[in-house]
C-alpha cells in the first residue's frame, strides 16, 4: 500500500505499472477485476464479481457500493449470463453499467479469459 496525500494505491503491480484499488477521497477505483479464468462464462462472471467483493471488502465495502462497472467481455453473445449473475449479486442495485466486446491478450486465448471488470465505488 502506498499513501500520498489522501491518495490510497493498493494491490500495486510493479512489473505492469498498475493498482488494483485506489481510494481517492469519497471514491474507490478498481481494476483488472477477473475469476475463475478457463472455466464457463457464469464461473467467469461470478468468480469476477467474488474478486470486486474480496478488493471491496478490503476497503470497507460491498458490492451494493458500486456506482459504475466497465465490462469487457470476448463475446457479446454472452452478455445474457452477464445479466442474469448480475441480478442475483446486486439484487436491484444496479451499478450504471458499459459492456465492450474485446479479444483479450490473456493465455488461454479463446478457452481463458471470458470477461474482466473495472468499477467504480462510493465510500461515505
Amino acid at each position: 500500500m502506498i499513501k500520498t496525500g489522501n491518495i490510497i494505491r493498493k494491490g500495486i503491480n510493479e512489473e505492469n505499472a498498475y493498482s488494483e484499488i485506489v481510494v481517492a477521497g469519497d471514491f474507490v477505483f478498481l481494476t483488472f477485476c477477473t475469476g475463475n479464468i478457463e472455466k464457463s462464462m457464469q464461473e467467469q462472471v461470478e468468480g469476477t464479481l467474488d474478486e470486486m467483493e474480496r478488493r471491496l471488502e478490503s476497503v470497507g465495502l460491498k458490492l451494493e457500493d458500486v456506482v459504475k462497472i466497465d465490462v469487457l467481455i470476448r463475446d457479446a453473445w454472452n452478455i445474457p449470463i452477464m445479466e442474469k449473475v448480475f441480478k442475483e449479486r446486486f439484487k436491484g442495485n444496479y451499478p450504471a453499467r458499459k459492456t465492450i466486446q474485446t479479444d483479450f491478450a490473456h493465455k488461454g486465448g479463446e478457452n481463458g479469459l471470458k470477461i474482466q471488470m473495472d468499477a467504480v465505488a462510493y465510500k461515505k
